[in-house]
C-alpha cells in the first residue's frame, strides 16, 4: 500500500523524485564503472645508444592502447641505460629499461627479462692473441663509452692489463670502423644482443674499416667466470659456433664470454596489482611483436631468487607464479562490505522516508474512516452526527474526483471505501435511533 506521503504528493512529483533516484543510481553506477575501467598509464624511461630500446618500448607502448589494456605506458626517451636509471631513482617514471651493471637500481624491481647483452671483444684475424689474457701491447676501442664502462672495470679486477700494457679508450658507435682502419685502437669491446640486427651492425665494423684480414675474430674471455664472482650482474656464457659468420664459422668453436641482462624494472613502490596486470599484458603483447622486434624472442621471466640480482617485483611474481586472484577474490571483502553499507543506507533512506511521511497524512482515506466510526459512537446528538455525515461526504467526494483524475486509489480500494462508507451509514442510523429513544426512555423513568 502506497505511503502517506506518495498519496498526497502530486504524481509529478512522484515521477520527478524516482527521476532522480534513477539518475542517482545510474550517474553512480557509471562512476564506478569509469574508475574501474579507466586505463592507468605509467611513466617508462627507456633510451640506448642506437634507438632500438626506445623503439622497442614505443611499439609496446602503442600495441597496449591498441588492444585496449588497463595498464598503459607513456614513454619518454632517457637517451641511455644510466639515466633512464636516474629517472627511476627520482620519481620522474614509475618504469625503466636498464641494463643490470647500471647503478641506482636500490629502489628497482624486474617485470620482464628484456634481452642479455654479450661482451664481444674483436679484432682483425691478424691479431695473433685468442683470448684476452694473451693480448699484448695493444689499445682497445670501448664502443659506446661510459655505458660500457662498468664491463671494463669489471675485467680490470682479474687481468692484469697494466703489466701486458692493454689500454681502453672509448670510441662512438659511428667512429668504430675509422678506429680501426686508422690504427688508433686495435680491438673493439661491444656489449651486444645475439641477434641478426645487431650483428650485422658489428660486422660492419670490419667490412668499413678496411683493416688487413678477411674476416674479424672473436677473443675470448677466459676468466669470464672469475669476472663473475668479482662482479655479479655478469655471467659467464658460450658464444656459440658460427654466431659471427656460418663459414667458415666465426668463432670457429663455442667461445667463452660474459653478459649481462636488460630488464623492464619498475619502482618497488608501484601497486602490485597493477603490474600484475600490466606483465600479463606484455607476455600477450611480445607475441603479438614477435616478428617485428624478434629480439622479443629472448624475452623471459627474471628470476624469482630471493638474492637476485634485481628482486622481482612482488606484482611479476604474482603473475609468473599463477597466484593471480580473480576479480571476486581480489574485491571480496570490499563487495562484502559494500553490500552491507548499500543495504544500511537503503535502511535509513526507507526510515527517514516514513518519518517525514508519518505527519503529513494518513496511510489510507480507509483509516480517518474507521475513526470516524468510533466517533459515531459517541455521538450525543443528531448535530454530530450530521457533522460526522459531512466529513464522511468529502472524504468520499475527494477520493472520488482523484480517481478520476488517476491519482487515487485502484478498483479494490474504492470497493473497501464503499464497503467503509455502508458501515458508517448504518452505525449513524443506529446512533440516531439510540439517541431519540433516549428521551422517552428519560420520561418514561420520570414518571415512574
Amino acid at each position: 500500500m502506497p505511503s502517506p506521503a506518495v498519496n498526497l504528493w502530486p504524481r509529478w512529483l512522484r515521477i520527478t523524485v524516482v527521476g532522480i533516484a534513477t539518475a542517482a543510481v545510474i550517474s553512480g553506477g557509471w562512476l564506478t564503472y569509469h574508475h574501474f575501467a579507466k586505463p592507468v598509464y605509467l611513466t617508462v624511461a627507456a633510451g640506448s645508444l642506437d634507438g632500438e630500446a626506445l623503439s622497442l618500448i614505443s611499439a609496446i607502448s602503442a600495441r597496449l592502447a591498441a588492444s585496449n589494456a588497463h595498464t598503459r605506458l607513456k614513454v619518454i626517451d632517457s637517451l641511455t641505460s644510466g639515466r633512464a636509471s636516474e629517472l627511476l631513482a627520482s620519481g620522474k617514471a614509475e618504469l625503466a629499461v636498464v641494463r643490470g651493471d647500471t647503478g641506482g637500481l636500490a629502489d628497482a624491481r624486474s617485470i620482464l627479462l628484456l634481452t642479455h647483452g654479450v661482451v664481444l671483444i674483436m679484432a682483425p684475424s691478424t691479431v695473433s692473441a685468442d683470448s684476452l689474457g694473451d693480448l699484448r701491447d695493444a689499445t682497445i676501442g670501448v664502443v659506446g663509452g661510459p655505458i660500457n664502462r662498468p664491463t671494463v672495470d669489471a675485467l680490470k679486477q682479474v687481468y692484469q692489463f697494466d703489466r701486458a700494457k692493454v689500454r681502453f679508450h672509448d670510441v662512438a658507435v659511428k667512429e668504430g670502423a675509422a678506429a680501426l682502419s686508422s690504427g688508433q685502437v686495435q680491438a673493439l669491446l661491444a656489449v651486444v644482443p645475439l641477434t641478426e640486427n645487431y650483428l650485422a651492425k658489428v660486422r660492419q665494423f670490419f667490412q668499413r674499416s678496411g683493416a688487413k684480414g678477411e674476416a674479424p675474430k672473436l677473443i675470448e674471455i677466459e676468466s669470464a667466470g672469475a669476472v663473475a664472482n668479482v662482479a655479479q650482474y655478469y655471467e659467464s656464457y658460450d658464444i656459440p659456433k658460427g654466431t659471427l659468420r656460418g663459414s667458415p664459422p666465426i668463432p670457429a668453436d663455442d667461445l667463452t664470454s660474459l653478459r649481462v641482462s636488460f630488464f623492464l624494472v619498475a619502482n618497488k613502490s608501484v601497486d602490485a596489482d597493477t603490474i600484475t596486470d600490466l606483465t600479463q599484458s606484455l607476455v600477450d603483447v611480445r607475441r603479438d611483436l614477435l616478428s617485428q622486434y624478434p629480439i622479443l624472442a629472448q624475452a623471459a621471466a627474471p628470476s624469482t631468487d630471493a638474492n637476485a640480482l634485481i628482486p622481482i617485483h612482488p606484482g611479476a611474481a604474482t603473475y609468473y607464479n599463477g597466484n593471480q586472484q580473480s576479480f571476486l577474490d581480489k574485491y571480496d571483502d570490499k563487495l562484502y562490505y559494500g553490500s552491507l553499507l548499500i543495504g544500511s543506507l537503503i535502511s535509513v533512506i526507507l526510515a527517514a522516508w516514513r518519518f517525514v511521511g508519518s505527519g503529513a497524512g494518513s496511510r489510507s482515506m480507509l483509516e480517518p474512516l474507521y475513526e470516524l466510526g468510533s466517533e459515531i459512537k459517541g455521538a450525543k446528538s443528531e448535530a454530530e452526527l450530521e457533522e460526522i455525515e459531512k466529513r464522511v461526504d468529502d472524504i468520499l467526494k475527494t477520493e472520488l474526483a482523484r480517481n478520476v483524475s488517476g491519482d487515487g486509489p485502484d478498483e479494490r480500494e474504492m470497493a473497501a471505501l464503499g464497503l467503509a462508507a455502508q458501515r458508517l451509514q448504518y452505525l449513524m442510523s443506529h446512533r440516531r435511533t439510540v439517541l431519540r429513544k433516549a428521551p422517552a426512555t428519560r420520561e418514561v423513568a420520570e414518571a415512574e
